[in-house]
């Protein structure tokens, strides 16, 4: 999970001209108390105060919490402050979402789904996307949760959910002798969540044609049945074909595929990012799917850039799938397909909620303009809410073709 595969995608991004055609912002640095929505007081007292060279005094909390030199959720320098910045976007693109000031808010440093209320997991510390589901469900009534590109199950934000009809979480997952092991078929929720939880259990080999099979059916039965008023979408990578941990066999176009027939609901829509660890495949697919949502088509040659070489040797966007065996048989995924089908029929139409007073906002926080230079001119034009303003339409510029 190296935070480097960031800066490849926002070089692509910038290579391929794409942020002219977006509205891009700064987050916030979220809050120990934004945090507290969802994580334990304990917990986040022990990421603020862990580093490197207290870890040796803090050896019984670091094994309470799941961290260390011995777990897959290491100690860093300034790990608090990088769950900070993560969160704080994730949280920002929910307030815009709220408030109609974007159709679709993309956070592709956020989607850490294995994290608990009190424990760190799968290199995952703070859950932003529960985090920002809570800030949706202030206006939203219904929300979704589709964690299908993902090869890991979204065991932290089923769990956070599980129990409650206000969201719904699917998730589409490698399941068996794998990483965490949750999301048997037959986990469907508890309580008032009961049926809220969706879980299709899969094997590896998994290509693009075979999951568009089972995956457009089974969301579009959820936008029937539960008419959710928001979607969040989180686009791990790592079910990409050639990931270092993943076994899945998708390319660009089919990973990308079902974002695109989400974004057909037109609903307000937060998509975030999640595992992937090939980092010059996350960046490549990342920098698509950007595209894809943009509505824009770009080169399958990828443009010079800062870190050209590391995708080379062909230095082509899109990928080829592997040579391998899809171990998901037709009979397998057809009785799968069966069983979430007659699970959403129970469901006795979409949930209501009572009319309440809205909490308040976390308000992004905007720079303070009596500690800007007045004499220092900024290069970039921006709005009012503090964003970089895209390009108008009529604009004609961008990437000569080769």
């Amino acid at each position: 999970m190296k935070p480097h595969r960031l800066k490849l995608t926002h070089h692509l991004i910038l290579a391929y001209g794409l942020y002219r055609k977006m509205e891009v912002y700064r987050p916030h640095m979220a809050s120990a108390q934004e945090m507290l929505q969802f994580h334990s007081e304990s917990y986040l007292a022990f990421l603020q105060r862990v580093s490197p060279e207290s870890s040796r005094q803090l050896t019984a909390q670091m094994q309470r919490f799941n961290m260390g030199e011995y777990t897959d959720c290491p100690i860093f320098d300034g790990i608090f402050e990088y769950c900070q910045l993560y969160t704080g976007c994730s949280l920002d693109g929910a307030v815009k979402l709220n408030h109609g000031l974007t159709d679709i808010a993309i956070n592709w440093s956020g989607g850490f789904h294995h994290a608990k209320k009190s424990e760190a997991s799968g290199f995952c510390y703070i859950n932003d996307i529960v985090l920002a589901i809570l800030e949706l469900l202030k206006y939203h009534p219904r929300v979704l949760y589709c964690d299908c590109l993902d090869i890991h199950h979204g065991d932290g934000v089923e769990e956070a959910f599980y129990c409650t009809n206000r969201v719904m979480t699917v998730s589409f997952h490698k399941y068996g002798d794998f990483f965490p092991g949750t999301g048997d078929i037959k986990d469907t929720g508890a309580k008032a969540g009961k049926g809220y939880a969706l879980n299709f259990p899969l094997q590896e080999g998994m290509d693009d044609r075979t999951f568009e099979r089972i995956f457009k059916p089974v969301l579009a039965k959820v936008m029937e049945v539960y008419r959710p008023t928001a979607i969040v979408m989180q686009c791990g990578t790592d079910s990409l074909t050639g990931d270092r941990l993943g076994s899945f066999n998708l390319t660009l176009k089919g990973h990308a595929e079902c974002l695109k027939f989400m974004q057909g609901y037109g609903l307000p829509m937060l998509v975030i990012g999640g595992g992937g660890y090939t980092i010059r495949n996350v960046s490549r697919c990342w920098a698509y799917e950007t595209a894809v949502l943009l509505g824009q088509e770009i080169d399958d040659d990828i443009p010079i850039n800062d870190y050209y070489e590391y995708l080379g040797p062909d230095h082509k966007l899109h990928l080829q799938p592997a040579n391998m065996v899809n171990a998901n048989s037709q009979d397998f995924l057809i009785r799968c397909q069966t069983q979430l089908m007659t699970v959403l029929q129970s469901i006795q139409g979409a949930p209501s909620v009572q009319l309440q007073e809205v909490p308040p906002d976390w308000m992004i926080k905007e720079d303070d303009e009596d500690k800007q230079d007045p004499d220092t001119r900024s290069i970039v034009s921006k709005g009012k809410d503090g964003a970089e303003k895209k390009e108008h339409e009529a604009e004609f510029y961008g990437r000569s073709k080769k």
